[in-house]
């Protein structure tokens, strides 16, 4: 407990603390978007579609944290909207083909050009996250992202909500559906983005998904899957930084564990609960 206090009042952890709490609350804010537009396989696909982007910055810009920055926001964005662009275009096509065939070829090449490149080292950690590498340009891109995304869905919240659990009666009432759908995409792929540095392409699935996932076991109100999980994201990823420090466990896999865990405890207790319902 000593070395724990210790390392709590050093600058670097400090900082990861933050990080982990901020890069929480907003994956699990944002997770409500996920569950509710039922697109959780597509965002697993993009997810892993930055790697390409982070190649071709780097390519076009050098080794640096802007240059990766900006190649994983536009890969998301290319591989994300474009696949919504061709199941349109193409009425044949689902979109969840179109995504797998792009993603796939995306991530191939990004991770052909990253190995000749001799960054091995570099492509775990974009892969899997290192939080404690995080730096003040990192966490304020986690800010900015968490605000942005908390504006914008709470000022268009009624459309929002409409188009959510029926884009045909969103249609219907004139809402602007398929700026709806771009927008929440873009939303995602900027939470992936601020959430690579710390828990890695693969793992920000779990934060995306799993604390909306627990709420809904609670309740069925947008409102309260939206900031429930925020808290469950925000609560998990605190946890998770001392208990990896504790164990000397790798700290975004911890995170999605934990998160795991709160889902199948909830979902045991909301079987108990049906099983003895309350008289």
């Amino acid at each position: 407990m000593k070395d724990l206090i210790e390392f709590l009042s050093s600058q670097l952890a400090q900082r990861s603390l933050w990080a982990c709490g901020v890069v929480g609350f907003t994956d699990g804010f944002l997770s409500a978007l996920v569950l509710l537009r039922r697109s959780s396989l597509q965002i697993g696909t993009i997810s892993c579609a930055l790697l390409p982007g982070i190649a071709l910055g780097i390519l076009l810009f050098g080794l640096g944290r802007w240059s990766v920055l900006a190649g994983a926001v536009l890969a998301g964005l290319l591989v994300g909207l474009s696949s919504l662009f061709v199941s349109r275009s193409a009425r044949f096509l689902h979109q969840d083909a179109a995504l797998s065939v792009i993603h796939s070829f995306a991530f191939a090449a990004g991770y052909i050009v990253l190995m000749r490149m001799g960054l091995q080292q570099k492509v775990d950690d974009w892969l899997f996250g290192n939080i404690m590498s995080m730096g003040d340009t990192d966490l304020w891109i986690a800010y900015l992202t968490g605000a942005l995304a908390i504006l914008l869905i709470t000022a268009f919240s009624r459309p929002l909500i409409i188009f959510l659990f029926d884009s045909r009666a969103a249609a219907a009432l004139g809402l602007p559906s398929r700026a709806l759908s771009y927008g929440i995409f873009a939303l995602i792929i900027l939470a992936l983005v601020s959430s690579l540095q710390a828990v890695g392409a693969f793992l920000t699935l779990g934060l995306l998904v799993a604390p909306a996932a627990t709420m809904r076991f609670f309740s069925r109100r947008p409102a309260s899957l939206f900031w429930g999980g925020g808290l469950i994201g925000a609560s998990c990823g605190i946890l998770a930084f001392l208990l990896s420090f504790l164990l000397r466990w790798h700290l975004g896999a911890t995170m999605v564990l934990l998160l795991g865990l709160a889902f199948l405890a909830s979902f045991a207790l909301s079987r108990l609960s049906a099983a003895h319902p309350r008289k």
